[in-house]
């Protein structure tokens, strides 16, 4: 079945970056667009990052210039490389493609 294990969420200084990493299995990972989205407390689920099968990416305006999606289609995984972190980056990421991850957490604060 389609499995999406998202990992490397964390609590971080504003500033800091860090790098999500999800690993897909169960379904021709090189033939799907992926994305990331997240939901900060109490609000909804937003869209912040896609990339295609040809590795075209696009990305939310509240993240353009500090967030970067790729992949990796060897390794079946998708990441977010997240640069000059803001606490209203503060959100569960999800990973999600034909299903969705369980999610990790990344905190932003001092």
């Amino acid at each position: 079945q389609v499995q999406l294990v998202e990992s490397g969420g964390a609590l971080v200084q504003p500033g800091g970056s860090l790098r999500l990493s999800c690993v897909a299995s169960g379904f021709p990972f090189s033939i799907y667009s992926m994305n990331w989205s997240r939901q900060p407390p109490g609000k909804q689920r937003e869209l912040v990052a896609t990339i295609t099968t040809g590795g075209r990416t696009n990305y939310a305006d509240s993240v353009r210039g500090r967030f970067t999606i790729s992949r990796n289609n060897a390794k079946n995984t998708v990441y977010l490389q997240m640069n000059s972190l803001k606490p209203e980056d503060t959100a569960v990421y999800y990973c999600h493609g034909p299903d969705w991850g369980q999610g990790t957490q990344v905190t932003v604060s001092s």
